[in-house]
């Protein structure tokens, strides 16, 4: 069996921006198993050094060239990098550069716009967002609903809290979410209080079977986690969303970020932070 690739994201401040890049390009190579590792903060030539250290003994272990996505605004640091022992993927150099000739102005070359606190009202926005959407996680109060940008319904363990904190952090969306509990399955109706929010109300279902998997590991043996209530609680939970004409999405096969930006997309949501 082939040795793992080796891949390194090496970034100046959090290294966010250049995982997600390498990430998505390394996902049209499936069949490709990789091992990843991330350098954050390399922002002095002697951490450079470092990393690229790290570099080359992963190259003489392996015999093999690592891939390296690196995203060093300072030209000495960014230097040091481009010595590695790897194909060196420079984020910069491919990018920035093409855009100060095509846009003719010279780039700030100023580390960690992206995810720093410098545009202060992006960063309001997310903050603000997160604090709303982890003080309306799972129905824990109906205050401030009204403020939502979106609520997301369905049963419990179909993803609703994990969706709500990718729109928050991500988009600075005020994500509420609310479960379908027994009751509301049995009555077959929207919760009362989300009656007069109907039209930011979406949902989320899931497979029995994947449910099932995800409650036993919670709650084993429980009537909770038993395939014969989850297949109760989807069925039932879909049917009541069907009734009060409610979109929802089935998560089983779908990522967070698939999901979020589907409804944010269908809901005509503007995204407040890049």
């Amino acid at each position: 069996m082939a040795q793992p690739k080796r891949v390194f994201f090496v970034s100046d401040r959090t290294g966010i921006t250049v995982e997600a890049l390498g990430s998505s390009l390394l996902s049209q190579f499936a069949e490709v198993n990789l091992v990843r590792v991330t350098m954050p903060f390399i922002d002095s030539i002697d951490k450079a050094r470092d990393a690229v250290a790290q570099v080359n003994e992963a190259h003489r272990e392996s015999g093999d060239r690592p891939l390296v996505f690196s995203s060093i605004v300072d030209d000495k640091v960014r230097a040091e990098i481009n010595k590695a022992d790897g194909l060196v993927l420079d984020v910069f150099e491919r990018f920035i550069v093409p855009l100060e000739q095509e846009l003719g102005v010279k780039s700030m070359h100023a580390v960690g716009r992206t995810h720093s606190v410098g545009n202060a009202k992006d960063y309001n926005h997310r903050i603000e967002a997160i604090n709303y959407t982890l003080a309306h996680d799972d129905g824990v109060t109906h205050r401030g609903l009204e403020e939502a940008d979106i609520v997301l319904v369905g049963v419990s363990r179909s993803g609703k809290t994990p969706t709500c904190l990718y729109m928050a952090m991500q988009f600075g969306i005020k994500a509420a979410n609310y479960p379908l509990i027994p009751e509301d399955l049995e009555a077959n109706r929207l919760p009362p209080s989300l009656a007069p929010l109907k039209g930011k109300v979406w949902g989320l279902s899931i497979t029995p079977d994947r449910l099932h998997h995800i409650r036993s590991e919670r709650r084993p043996d429980s009537r909770y986690a038993s395939l014969e209530n989850c297949r109760f609680e989807v069925a039932a939970a879909e049917k009541l969303m069907r009734q009060a004409q409610i979109p929802f999405l089935d998560s089983t096969t779908k990522s967070i970020e698939e999901i979020a930006t589907h409804m944010l997309h269908e809901a005509h949501l503007v995204r407040r932070v890049y």
